[in-house]
């Protein structure tokens, strides 16, 4: 019952920037962690980042120096800054967050929820 709509994927060279946005909506008690995932063609979905309500982060090793992620609470919306980027850093960017929201059956439990996924192009 938790919606994630993502914005700001694109086209940009190498090198270049891009900032991602998630927005989550919907029944929430509280939302633990958010994080982004990429998808490249051929390959499985993996971690880019992670934070948490408090602000603690967790980064994938080929992203760490370039990529920002970050939080406001307040609007339950996660960010991605990315910086530098490389003709690999090409692939379906997910948000995915996790926490406590309102199920199917209108009682509090867990839940996980997944964007629809935005397209991240680098051009060497």
């Amino acid at each position: 019952q938790v919606q994630l709509v993502e914005s700001g994927g694109g086209l940009v060279q190498a090198g270049g920037s891009l900032r991602l946005s998630c927005a989550a909506s919907g029944s929430m008690f509280n939302i633990n962690t958010m994080g982004w995932y990429c998808q490249a063609p051929g390959k499985q979905r993996e971690l880019v980042a992670s934070i948490t309500s408090i602000g603690s982060t967790n980064y994938a090793d080929s992203v760490k120096g370039r990529f920002t992620i970050s939080r406001d609470n307040a609007k339950n919306t996660v960010y991605l800054q990315m910086n530098s980027l490389k003709s690999e850093d090409t692939a379906v960017y997910y948000c995915n967050a996790k926490g406590i929201g309102r199920t199917v059956f209108g009682a509090w439990g867990p839940f996980e929820s997944w964007g629809q996924g935005t397209q991240v192009t680098v051009s060497s």
